[in-house]
């Protein structure tokens, strides 16, 4: 069936809950989705975090010690850019299921197998007791993080959008991205924590023991997601047998459009993200000079102002709409490498903080906040998660997965300037710039329609189906 045929496929009639063709948004389950999205996400970046920092800290000297220091840290960072690699290809694993079995049992999947390869790298043999074999496992344990991870921001962001009351879409499906500032702060603690060890005491099992600490966000990960229920718009498809058979041949087909502007929009903010989180700790302590023990700490700071720019945004975008906020995000972004680098390179550690976190608050959670309502809102009901899925994890790879490993080969190659790494975050933020002013807005357009956004007949609610006050009350309630 084509998945772009307008209102001939959507539903006959209204559910009897409103008048604008959705189902009433069932608090009990909003909450359990916003959680689930919470905590799952936030093991995500505790992972990614965690293994980004060792990557930029001690990995080379870990698995990779016969090597120069410059050397060792491009090899770190490229297996960290495999986990991106990996990513699109768990994306379209998980995005056939995700829309023809239901959004929980694959966010169960992509928990178990994030958390499981985060738990081996913990118990990996270094090059020092094994050779050449260390870094080929550590490169397994990588691809398996990332391709637990490809469905994972996405599928989080779907549910949470889909299970909220219109209204509110924006500042709940931000959640997701609150628990990546979680995540990242927790990965800073456990961090801040290891680096009171001796040195000796961390290189041989104090960084083992960072790792396996992710069992634990697993297991209540895990509980949480077991109880939680489908969303509202895939119990409607389910219903009404409208599941797509092949969702990823459905947007290959007739949602490539909204597919190509999240993969651009978010090409630069996945590129500044991981810039910012990963790159800039080890630029701080390899060319500017600080102290290892202060990238934690100052990675701590901009979570924690992330997680709170990732609800303001979200809760801003339900007000203003999803496209001027996020446009005003990408510009300020275009901006702000110069006198980033500025600020790091000062050496003041105030200045520094100042720069990190500004960084985090737009690019790192603030941007993508926006983004877990505004992505799914693109799309039509058959191949919502598909489509988010697949533009976001083939955008990372092209952005943020090889970003760190770009950053470090322009300062090698241009004997430290930092300015063509400037020049490489503004023009590839410039790019996600131009996508965002050619995307439509989408806010509170109802979910259970076919037709994309971008589509004639896949409008805004707001302007097809008005509800009276009373009705807009109670579905926000």
């Amino acid at each position: 069936m084509d998945s772009n045929t307008g209102p001939t496929t959507a539903p006959q009639s209204p559910p009897p809950s409103t008048t604008s063709g959705e189902p009433t948004a069932d608090p009990a389950a909003v909450r359990r989705a916003a959680w689930a999205g919470f905590i799952g996400t936030s093991l995500e970046q505790y992972d990614f975090v965690i293994y980004g920092t060792a990557s930029a800290l001690i990995f080379s000297d870990l698995f990779f010690p016969n090597v120069s220091p410059s050397v060792g840290i491009l090899a770190s960072f490229s297996t960290y850019a495999v986990g991106f690699a990996a990513r699109p290809l768990g994306g379209l694993f998980f995005s056939r299921y995700g829309d023809r079995l239901g959004r929980k049992w694959v966010l169960v999947a992509t928990l178990l197998l994030m958390g499981g390869s985060t738990l081996a790298i913990g118990l990996l043999p270094t090059y020092g007791q094994v050779g050449i074999l260390a870094p080929i496992l550590l490169l397994i344990c990588r691809m398996g993080q990332g391709f637990g991870a490809g469905a994972e921001q996405s599928g989080g962001a779907t549910l949470l959008t889909e299970t909220a009351a219109r209204g509110r879409r924006g500042r709940l499906a931000s959640l997701v991205m609150a628990g990546a500032a979680l995540g990242t702060a927790l990965g800073a603690v456990a961090w801040i924590l290891a680096q009171r060890l001796s040195d000796e005491a961390l290189m041989s099992w104090g960084w083992r023991l960072i790792f396996c600490s992710s069992l634990i966000v697993t297991v209540v990960a895990m509980i949480i997601r077991r109880k939680l229920n489908e969303s509202p718009v895939f119990q409607e498809l389910k219903q009404q047998a409208e599941r797509p058979k092949s969702p990823v041949k459905e947007v290959f087909k007739n949602g490539r459009r909204p597919m190509l502007l999240v993969l651009f929009m978010n090409f630069g903010i996945s590129t500044q993200s991981y810039t910012y989180q990963v790159f800039m700790a080890s630029y701080l302590v390899t060319t500017v000079g600080v102290d290892k023990d202060f990238v934690p700490e100052v990675l701590l700071l901009g979570a924690i102002c992330g997680g709170i720019a990732a609800i303001g945004f979200g809760t801003l975008s339900d007000r203003l709409g999803r496209k001027p906020v996020y446009t005003l995000i990408l510009s300020a972004l275009v901006l702000l490498p110069a006198p980033t680098f500025v600020a790091l390179n000062s050496g003041s550690k105030i200045a520094i903080t100042v720069a990190i976190a500004v960084g985090f608050i737009l690019a790192c959670q603030g941007a993508v906040g926006v983004q877990m309502s505004y992505f799914p809102e693109l799309f039509g009901n058959r191949y919502r998660y598909a489509g988010v899925t697949l533009g976001r994890e083939f955008s990372s790879v092209i952005g943020g997965g090889v970003a760190p490993l770009i950053c470090t080969a322009l300062v090698t190659a241009f004997s430290g300037s930092w300015i063509p790494v400037a020049v490489y975050m503004m023009l590839v933020t410039t790019v996600s710039l131009i996508a965002t002013r050619l995307a439509p807005e989408t806010l509170d357009r109802d979910l259970n329609v076919p037709a994309d956004s971008t589509d004639p007949t896949g409008t805004p609610a707001r302007q097809e189906w008005p509800l009276p006050t009373d009705g807009l009350a109670k579905a926000r309630d």
